[in-house]
């Protein structure tokens, strides 16, 4: 994810650097309505808080997290809010994330070799609704940040599974609300515009829940958060 910002920030800067030449698809910002699709990878993991005495009641010495790459496609919707700077965004999207959690532990008979792990794998519905400030455009070339929020629905989630308690599992909320903030370029073509985007996703409250087994015992709260690179077509 690293290497995708900075190959985000030296296009940007390169497109900045472009010299004055035609505009293309010049009736763009004038229609009120735009529809598209998005392409993108994300890297998805969560805000780790566990308990206060998890040393000395359960045995653990820390719960790491290890962020995991993922994909999604979603089908895009804009509508221009008055000016053609300001829009509203909505991007219905199928998403495919897995995040991991390490515990080292003192405990070897729950966690052998002193580690365990979990994986949580998810397959979303996600609703973001965002509002797009664009700047002017320059020649074939916009840039834009963007903040909102989104509303994302597990299909994977194990919420009202049985737990296995002697091969437990950490379950998560199938409903989350997400606040969301992201940047983006785009280059107009012809008959489209086309886009690459970087977002952050950060959840609102704890999608954990506690059912007191080996493994959800020494955790207090976890919070989803990622990343999405996307490459978006509008026209």
């Amino acid at each position: 994810m690293k290497r995708i910002i900075i190959l985000f920030i030296l296009i940007s800067s390169f497109s900045f650097s472009q010299k004055a030449k035609q505009q293309l698809y010049k009736n763009f910002d004038k229609r009120l309505l735009h529809f598209g699709f998005m392409l993108g990878v994300n890297s998805s993991d969560f805000n780790v808080y566990q308990k206060v005495n998890a040393y000395q009641q359960y045995g653990i010495l820390s719960i790491s997290n290890d962020a995991q790459p993922g994909g999604q496609l979603g089908i895009l919707t804009t509508i221009k809010l008055g000016t053609p700077t300001i829009r509203f965004r909505f991007i219905p999207t199928l998403s495919f994330q897995e995040r991991v959690l390490n515990y080292t532990s003192i405990d070897t008979f729950n966690f052998p070799k002193g580690v365990g792990q979990q994986r949580i794998n998810s397959t979303n519905l996600d609703f973001p609704m965002m509002l797009q400030f664009r700047t002017r455009r320059y020649n074939n070339f916009t840039a834009y940040s963007l903040i909102g929020v989104q509303y994302s629905m597990d299909l994977q989630s194990q919420e009202d599974a049985s737990q296995n308690f002697y091969d437990p599992f950490i379950k998560i909320k199938r409903n989350d609300w997400q606040g969301q903030i992201g940047a983006g370029i785009e280059f107009f073509a012809p008959y489209f515009k086309f886009g690459m985007e970087l977002k952050y996703s950060q959840g609102f409250k704890s999608s954990f829940i506690q059912d007191f087994t080996t493994v959800a015992n020494p955790i207090d709260r976890l919070y989803n958060r990622g990343w999405c690179f996307s490459i978006i077509f509008e026209g």
